[in-house]
């Protein structure tokens, strides 16, 4: 018998791809869960931790809607705060709570705790916070105090990874911060932080939600002034807000009076205009009359074309510049007291910068000469000035030029 080969399909066999198929979202379910495990558990934060991290529950696709259960006690309508109608609610949530630290705290930390186990959640906590925040005028005044705290809280108990730029920028909405919610909201989150906090965190909070120069931003634009700034803050009992507001206020008026000074200098302006200007400009930043006279000093020295290495260069340079402009400081040095300051400047900045740690008695004597300096304050200086900086040898290098002064006094 012939053996005869059995016959074979030919072709390539073609593997079809199952399709993924989604399951249709159902938040209303995972809603009704997370409802159901606060209430067998009797709203005890422990045990509903311990029942949601055993769970099979979808997080990673609810994780909105477990936000707004653990915020409002049940599923929100989409793109609003209102409940939903149908569902399932339960009274143990934050807006629940009294607006107290103790009474939040416990949810921040049960927050915390789950953040822990589900890191990704951290990103649908920032989603419900923002259309919370974006949505303040929609709740009661309490419930905005009770969001403020918790706000408050969930930023010093370092709630993993919150971003502060997540809380202060939504809060920038014009209607919020025209009708006054802002600011309430936000002077609850500064009493509530600094309880645990100082001031310095804040600030670094603010820093990083960049808002620590925009502090008037949440005041409502007929109230955008440092004085209504100071008087709420201060009525609030955040006196050491109030300090870091006028700090920054000085600073940013102190940075545009070196500017305009240094232009006016580096032009060769009239000494009688940068008088008139200066004196304009300090009335306006209510400057104090002693930072006046530091701030002249400074922006003068900085004015110097120094030349390196050159010492002797960097001398003439320095007294001239003293010379050139003294009638300036005269102008400002209007008591004892204020050029007493000046010689203070003057030596401070002689003791800390090389370059003119010898000129000390040199500059003196060229503001005595230029009017700038009484002989009365000098010699009060040398006898009983209290800045320690270099005060021995300056006293001593200044010693003939006293010496001489008082000759003259007594020939007099």
């Amino acid at each position: 018998m012939s053996s005869k080969e059995k016959p074979t399909l030919g072709g390539t066999r073609i593997k079809t791809r199952k399709r993924n198929i989604a399951a249709p979202l159902d938040p209303a379910s995972f809603s009704d869960a997370i409802v159901q495990i606060y209430v067998d558990n009797g709203g005890d934060l422990e045990l509903v931790a311990k029942s949601i991290e055993s769970s099979d529950l979808n997080f990673s696709r609810y994780g909105d809607t477990f936000f707004e259960v653990v915020f409002v006690g049940g599923r929100t309508q989409p793109g609003t705060i209102k409940p939903e109608e149908e569902g399932d609610r339960h009274p143990y949530s934050v807006l629940d709570c009294a607006a107290q630290r103790e009474a939040i705290l416990p949810s921040v930390l049960y927050i915390q705790k789950t953040l822990r186990r589900r890191p990704f959640l951290i990103k649908n906590l920032e989603n419900v916070m923002r259309k919370f925040l974006q949505s303040l005028e929609f709740f009661e005044e309490n419930e905005r105090k009770k969001l403020a705290i918790f706000t408050a809280l969930a930023f010093s108990q370092k709630l993993s990874g919150l971003p502060p730029e997540t809380v202060f920028q939504p809060l920038l909405k014009d209607n919020l911060v025209a009708k006054g919610i802002v600011l309430s909201f936000i002077t609850e989150f500064f009493k509530g932080y600094l309880k645990e906090n100082s001031l310095d965190d804040l600030i670094g909070l603010l820093k990083k939600g960049k808002m620590e120069d925009n502090l008037l931003d949440f005041f409502p634009s007929a109230k955008r002034s440092s004085e209504a700034l100071s008087e709420h803050f201060t009525k609030e009992g955040l006196t050491s807000l109030v300090e870091y507001n006028d700090k920054k206020m000085f600073e940013v008026k102190l940075k545009e009076i070196k500017s305009t000074l240094t232009t006016m200098i580096n032009d060769e302006a009239e000494i009688s205009e940068v008088i008139e200007t200066v004196k304009q400009q300090v009335k306006y930043a209510k400057f104090p009359d002693i930072e006046v006279i530091r701030m002249l000093w400074d922006v003068l020295m900085e004015a110097v074309q120094w030349s390196g290495k050159n010492q002797q260069q960097n001398s003439n340079s320095a007294l001239r510049q003293v010379k050139a402009w003294a009638e300036l400081l005269n102008a400002f040095c209007t008591s004892g007291r204020l050029e007493l300051e000046l010689i203070y400047k003057v030596q401070t900045q002689c003791y800390e910068d090389a370059k003119l740690m010898k000129l000390f008695p040199e500059i003196i004597r060229t503001l005595y000469d230029q009017d700038a300096l009484a002989e009365d304050t000098i010699l009060l200086w040398f006898r009983k000035g209290s800045n320690p900086k270099g005060r021995q040898s300056f006293v001593k290098a200044l010693e003939p030029f006293v010496k001489w002064l008082e000759e003259a006094e007594e020939e007099e």
